[in-house]
């Protein structure tokens, strides 16, 4: 385990966007004597597949980023790095995330949702406000995978999240399964941007939700 080292994950599948997401990466400032290294993953099969591919690497510190999610916050590595050293028992943490995962599995249908980010989407940006974060971090029940950075690694559940959703939520229950909190820091101002520029798919979305649900629904967490 090589605890001076953070590795940057992302499945690929537009190389223009995940060029811009790199330039946003190397304009980070670098702890001293702490190295990053990025990880392309194309062809994957899910989004759990894709970053199970990333548990043999020996960094410590992995941030599991979408293509388009551009960080903005140029003291992230510092802030994550204190959050982490600070909170032994934070394993997971992410820019936006809800109090209580509702039944549904939905995080974004939550009653209390902290964080915040930088959206463009329909053409033009928008600056998305929930909860104001007062502490250092926020323990939540369920982050949004626009962005999710560990100090502990476990397994993602291919099994299970066979798609690319439900794996942000699923990967925070997981957390929370084995004793660590989930959080969303407390943000000045937004991290992060995300550049959306895919389409939603409703069906296959509810196909994956009833997996989810199916596995999870009879969890306590």
């Amino acid at each position: 385990m090589n605890e001076h080292k953070f590795l940057f994950v992302t499945c690929v599948n537009d190389e223009k966007l995940y060029e811009t997401c790199i330039n946003y990466i190397q304009k980070l400032d670098v702890p001293p004597d702490y190295t990053f290294e990025l990880l392309p993953i194309r062809g994957a099969k899910s989004m759990a597949e894709g970053y199970n591919q990333t548990l043999s690497n020996d960094a410590k510190y992995k941030i599991y980023l979408h293509q388009d999610t551009f960080i903005l916050n140029r003291n992230f590595l510092h802030d994550i790095l204190s959050l982490f050293q600070s909170n032994p028992s934070l394993g997971i943490l992410g820019t936006i995330g809800c109090k209580i995962l509702p039944q549904n599995g939905i995080w974004w249908e939550a009653q209390d949702i902290f964080g915040k980010v930088v959206a463009y989407k329909g053409g033009k940006y928008e600056l998305v406000e929930f909860r104001e974060v007062h502490a250092p971090f926020e323990t939540v029940e369920s982050i949004d995978g626009l962005l999710m950075a560990t100090q502990y690694d476990l397994p993602w559940r291919e099994d299970i999240c066979k798609g690319f959703h439900f794996y942000d939520s699923s990967q925070s229950i997981e957390f929370i399964k084995q004793g660590y909190l989930v959080g969303v820091p407390k943000q000045t101002k937004p991290w992060c941007l995300h550049y959306h520029t895919s389409s939603f798919n409703e069906v296959e979305y509810r196909y994956h939700q009833n997996i989810f649900l199916q596995h999870y629904n009879h969890i306590t967490i």
